[in-house]
């Protein structure tokens, strides 16, 4: 278990490029301002009657009431933030500089937590530029030493806490317990869709004594469940057990149809809640390569049909980096999302098995990809366009997808407090897609 400030290695090397950049993160994200930031806005343009006049129409006071969301920023109609300028940079940092900014535009895409007295720095992948360098390098993943004054964390007093508390036995094994999943994920002799099922044995393993709000640790029960703990872990460290579950998980042969309708459920949902054109034009583009936009059963299994030969595509000419991106992506998910957040491990591991599906099924039916399936070797700018793909389903899905209501509550409805058996199952649904 790490005992200094961390930083992933990728956020030593991120820098905003700005104009740059295809997306803009000042665009389909919920911008809340604080009372204390907003009382300040005010008091810096007041002297400015023009540009008082824009901030009172742009941001509006939240009707639910006094809260650290004590405003929003009222996005365009097209999704864009309503203080950027023609060259897409904030007209507000640009006249008054940073300290003028909410919070969340100030900080993004950093993501900052502190466990304890310790303080871990990720980032979001809703932003390319974090997505293209978290993605693509071997060793994006590497944690480092977080410098004593760093600018890697602009404001210290948002910094998401996470208290270490002896009473509470989810919380204060959760770093003990997250070692252990990196561990496994980190065993890639195996293929990703194995240690998913790795990672569902071993959440099952804890499943009926590990949980929020768990009492099996208390009083003279202590010792006994903290010995299992620490039983249950080193079990998933034997290399026989973890063949063992990568040997039976293989076996299993799954109809992949009834995955690709839900998944084609979650991308029109969220195209149809207008979630801006790069997204609409992306999910246009891989129902269409998929033959999804409508259908039934067996269109499904077509779908299916289709999907599999694509990555059986993908794992032939360019296996090794397609697999970086889902080692990478799922390694930073262990970081950026505290599993601590779900009612149970459990719960945990299939929203990351979901998520995985998810993303699978995105980047087979990219077009880009679909064009690269069709070619019959690989061109000097096959990998570059892979690269392309990869990232925009990637940065796309973190954005406009993974923490909506409408996925954090399929995933929900999907598995409830995500306890037992049946959960586990559903797990082993979703990793072998």
């Amino acid at each position: 278990m790490p005992t200094e400030s961390t930083l992933l290695r990728y956020m030593t090397r991120f820098r905003c490029i700005a104009e740059r950049c295809e997306d803009t993160c000042c665009s389909g994200l919920k911008v809340p301002v604080s009372e204390s930031h907003w009382h300040r806005m005010q008091a810096t343009v007041a002297p400015l009657p023009e540009e008082a006049e824009r901030l009172r129409q742009c941001i509006s006071l939240n009707p639910g009431g006094p809260s650290t969301e004590h405003a929003f920023i009222q996005m365009r109609p097209d999704g864009h933030c309503p203080l950027l300028d023609t060259e897409r940079l904030c007209s507000l940092q640009r006249r008054h500089g940073d300290t003028l900014l909410p919070d969340i535009c100030a900080t993004f895409p950093r993501v900052v937590t502190r466990w304890g007295e310790r303080v871990e720095v990720s980032g979001s992948m809703a932003c390319p530029e974090v997505a293209r360098l978290c993605l693509l390098e071997e060793d994006a993943l590497e944690p480092e030493p977080l410098p004593a004054s760093s600018a890697h964390v602009p404001r210290p007093e948002t910094t998401r806490h996470l208290p270490v508390d002896p009473e509470d036995a989810y919380t204060f094994h959760a770093e003990t317990v997250r070692a252990a999943m990196l561990r496994l994920l980190h065993r890639r002799e195996y293929p990703l869709a194995s240690r998913l099922a790795m990672l569902g044995q071993l959440a099952y393993g804890l499943d009926d004594f590990y949980f929020r709000g768990t009492d099996a640790f208390r009083g003279e029960e202590r010792a006994a469940a903290e010995a299992r703990l620490s039983e249950v872990l080193q079990r998933f460290e034997l290399p026989d057990v973890l063949h063992s579950i990568h040997q039976d998980f293989t076996g299993l042969t799954l109809p992949g149809g009834p995955c690709v309708g839900l998944f084609r459920s979650v991308l029109k949902a969220r195209m149809a809640a207008g979630r801006g054109e790069r997204f609409s034009t992306l999910v246009r583009g891989v129902l269409e390569s998929l033959r999804l936009e409508e259908g039934g059963a067996k269109d499904l299994d077509a779908a299916w049909h289709t999907y599999a030969e694509r990555w059986r595509y993908l794992e032939a000419q360019h296996g090794e980096r397609v697999h970086r991106y889902f080692h990478n992506s799922t390694v930073h998910q262990l970081w950026r999302s505290p599993f601590t957040d779900s009612p149970s491990l459990l719960a945990y591991v299939f929203r990351l098995t979901l998520r995985v599906g998810l993303l699978r099924l995105t980047l087979a039916g990219h077009p880009r990809v679909a064009e690269l399936s069709h070619e019959p070797s690989p061109t000097s700018d096959s990998q570059e366009q892979l690269d392309r793909a990869a990232v925009e389903a990637f940065q796309l899905l973190a954005k406009h997808v993974e923490q909506s209501p409408d996925f954090l509550s399929l995933a929900e409805g999907l598995v409830g407090a995500g306890r037992g058996a049946d959960t586990l199952g559903k797990v082993l649904v979703f990793a072998t897609f």
